[in-house]
């Protein structure tokens, strides 16, 4: 067995019976095809950095490692296409070496490419989908290959078909398309106070990268996943409610009637900032994320994430839903199989 602790980034303490690596699609179709003739569970993972593990893992885990870059210019855009394997943030710094400029709000986020479309990854006024042109998957039963455009994809709000309605089936590259008229995104308040007397797309990733540096902890001493859980999308009439009794409230329109409200608030006024239990607390600048204070395990974690998720339902009468995704011992878990309103852990 090997063990994954160094393979998420909560260092959770599992195992898993292999783990193999991938530097191409080739190689990642003939992995999956040797798990699978063992009767082998499969996942894919690029760094692990939104993956809890419940149980050891009795399967293989695949590295994707596939970090292929072409940069096609044309007259008012780039078009960028960008192996599944490259690290995010990486990716944003190489751009804005090369004057490539609009990912700069998205600096510093975690993880890979891969994992960009799943989750439609977004920070400070922008998401992946506001740049998406394209995500080519691969067939792991039989190694086809097409291209999913930015409306078969059905991205919403950090949710995407990648999570739930394809199966069997890896990203393999992403296409972006950045317009190269460039303007800032100041819809973000603290984007926008920070950055007044500034309209450099440099200047907005440093920005970034010193508010991300306040909020969320270094995982290098402290594991986590960033954001525990999604901020909330709630109907008019409950934002109406919430914001009478708390007229301080953040609360965004969302469109269509819907409201989005902050994870991390309703979360502190549940008197739950600072609560620890086990080797997990709630970390002191963020309430929406949970820290690894020290050999925290899989049950701390979940045993918190709980307790959280059912003060918020008794306060606000709101769900909160995970941004993890979750494995068992033979793979992905629904999280709403885990968490929902019938939960009696307690």
């Amino acid at each position: 067995m090997y063990n994954l602790k160094n393979y998420n980034s909560f260092k959770i303490k599992a195992k898993t019976r292999e783990i193999r690596t991938a530097y191409s699609s080739n190689e990642l179709i003939n992995f999956y095809k040797e798990s699978r003739k063992k009767l082998y569970p499969v996942i894919i993972l690029g760094e692990g950095n939104n993956t809890l593990f419940l149980r050891d893992f009795n399967g293989t885990v695949i590295l994707n490692k596939i970090k292929i870059l072409k940069i096609k210019n044309s007259r008012n855009k780039w078009i960028i296409h960008v192996g599944s394997g490259n690290n995010w943030h990486k990716l944003v710094v190489k751009l804005l070496k090369k004057k490539i400029y609009g990912l700069e709000n998205m600096a510093f986020i975690p993880g890979s490419v891969g994992a960009a479309p799943i989750h439609n990854i977004g920070a400070y006024g922008v998401e992946f989908k506001d740049f998406c042109e394209y995500v080519d998957i691969i067939n792991l039963e039989n190694g086809e290959k097409s291209r999913l455009y930015k409306t078969e994809c059905k991205f919403n709000y950090r949710t995407s078909i990648f999570q739930s309605k394809l199966k069997n089936f890896a990203i393999i590259s992403v296409g972006l398309k950045i317009k190269k008229k460039w303007r800032p995104i100041l819809t973000n308040y603290e984007i926008r106070s920070s950055a007044k007397e500034t309209h450099k797309a440099i200047d907005i990733a440093h920005i970034v990268h010193k508010i991300r540096k306040k909020k969320i902890p270094n995982p290098i001493f402290f594991g986590n996943f960033g954001s525990f859980f999604k901020n909330p999308i709630i109907p008019d009439i409950l934002a109406k409610k919430i914001k009478k009794e708390y007229p301080l409230c953040p609360i965004l329109y969302h469109g269509k009637n819907k409201f989005k409200i902050y994870a991390a608030w309703l979360i502190e006024k549940c008197n739950l900032k600072g609560y620890k239990y086990g080797g997990v607390s709630v970390y002191k600048n963020h309430a929406s994320i949970l820290i690894n204070v020290g050999n925290a395990t899989s049950n701390d974690l979940l045993y918190i994430s709980l307790y959280i998720y059912r003060e918020v339902l008794k306060k606000f009468k709101i769900s909160l839903e995970p941004e993890v995704s979750i494995i068992g011992k033979n793979g992905k878990i629904n999280s709403k199989k885990i968490f929902n309103k019938k939960i009696s852990y307690f």
